[in-house]
Parts: structure tokens; C-alpha cells; sequence
């Protein structure tokens, strides 16, 4: 099994903002002893010379096999945060896409692989079951809250 660490600079990663039936599309994030620690949007790391669009783009066609449509203007977050005893430092930029329903499973999740061959497994997830007692928290901190503000405004 191979256990993930965060990089000990600072990263910038693109993530994606995939909604289904009022659910976001999140990967699992696990602790070492395999319990699910949160979820997260599906997205990866920019890459030397490449635009976040473009690196979310290359992000989803490696590990999903589709083609992402960025829909909206990014969300900007920084991310400071611990994972089994290692500080990670992240900048974040978050587009809202649209993926062809079609090639995704409509309930049960599903496995797709990292680049490094790491099996990784993603759901729909309602925001209302996310980072409250006895639930699984959402990744980066704080982004439930921007969510639910930007669907607010949005009313």
C-alpha cells in the first residue's frame, strides 16, 4: 500500500466542481489505517508552464478518460493543513465543469487511478452530509461554506 504525505512546498492544484442532482463529485481522502478522513474535488497539481485550465483539463482526461468543460469564473482558496503528522501548503484554484454524464456512474461511485497507479475512489456527495459530527469532512477547510454562500447568491 502506498501511503500519501503532503509535499513539504507549496503546491498550486486545480480541482473541478462536478454537481449531480444537487451532489458534488469528490474523491475519498483516507488515514493510513484505511478510515475515510473527507473527501475532496477531483483535480491535481499545475504543472510548470501550464494554465490551471489547462492542467484540470489534462487532470481529468488521465484519470477519468473525459472531457472537462469549465463553466464559470474560478474560486480561489489557500489550504494550510496537517495529514498523518505532515504539514501540507496548498494555493487552490476551483472551477466549476461539466463532465459528460454518460461516462460516469449515476450512484455507487466509482475507481479511477492516479498517474502513479494509486486506486483512488469517488462518489456524489450532498454537501448537507459533509464536515458535521460523525461525517466525513470536505476538502480544503472552509470550502463548504464557500459552496453554500455561491449557491445562495445564486437564488
Amino acid at each position: 500500500m502506498t501511503y500519501w504525505r503532503p509535499a513539504q512546498t507549496i503546491r498550486i492544484k486545480t480541482l473541478g466542481l462536478h454537481w449531480r442532482e444537487g451532489r458534488l463529485l469528490a474523491t475519498c481522502v483516507f488515514n493510513d489505517d484505511g478510515t475515510l478522513k473527507g473527501v475532496r474535488p477531483l483535480g491535481g497539481t499545475v504543472e510548470f508552464g501550464e494554465t490551471a485550465e489547462s492542467a484540470l483539463m489534462r487532470e481529468f482526461r488521465e484519470e477519468l478518460g473525459v472531457t472537462a468543460t469549465i463553466i464559470g469564473p474560478p474560486l480561489f482558496m489557500e489550504n494550510l493543513y496537517h495529514h498523518e503528522g505532515m504539514q501540507g501548503h496548498e494555493l487552490l484554484i476551483l472551477f466549476p465543469v461539466d463532465l459528460p454524464v454518460e461516462r460516469l456512474p449515476a450512484t455507487g461511485g466509482f475507481t479511477f487511478y492516479e498517474d502513479s497507479g494509486t486506486a483512488c475512489h469517488a462518489d456524489w456527495f450532498a454537501l448537507d452530509g459533509l464536515d458535521g459530527p460523525n461525517q466525513p469532512s470536505l476538502y480544503p477547510a472552509g470550502l463548504k461554506a464557500r459552496l453554500q454562500s455561491a449557491q445562495t447568491q445564486a437564488v
